[in-house]
């Protein structure tokens, strides 16, 4: 009975570790800008494989908002201080607009310059107050001293 065991025991771990192998690999994939579009203050990155978990995205994005200036200019702020980037996840790339409610950018000159609604994160700024992100799972804003403080709904 004890080998039955031993051998239940051993397949458990190695399951565990290939599902914590594969969710480690999906952690730790670089996150690939696909396109950048902007309209005046606001911008739509087009993303694959960003961070799952909220800390991941606000973490990725203070990690490389200086990056993204350098290489998209972006966020361009209003002369109020507005600005409003929104990573977009890219999924089945460009498409037609025939399906209701997609996201297209007149940038693209073509037919195909639409992409399924799926927002993965949002960074905002109103009049040089605090950034605020926006995730699926809550609000989020950055103060001056670099607190981030969960935003409770109303």
């Amino acid at each position: 009975m004890r080998v039955k065991n031993k051998k239940t025991m051993a397949l458990l771990f190695l399951a565990g570790c290939v599902v914590l192998g594969y969710w480690l690999g999906l952690c730790l994939r670089p996150v690939e800008i696909v396109a950048v579009h902007e309209d005046g203050n606001h911008a739509s990155v087009l993303v694959k494989t960003f961070p799952f978990t909220d800390k991941g995205k606000i973490s990725w994005w203070l990690e490389n908002k200086n990056r993204l200036k350098e290489k998209y200019n972006i966020p361009k702020p209003s002369p109020s201080g507005n600005f409003t980037i929104i990573f977009w996840n890219f999924g089945d790339g460009y498409k037609e607009e025939r399906k209701y409610d997609r996201r297209c950018f007149d940038d693209i000159k073509t037919k195909v310059n639409c992409i399924e609604k799926n927002a993965v994160f949002a960074v905002r700024q109103y009049h040089d107050d605090d950034v605020i992100f926006a995730t699926y799972e809550g609000r989020y804003s950055l103060k001056k001293n670099s607190d981030i403080i969960k935003v409770e709904s109303d």
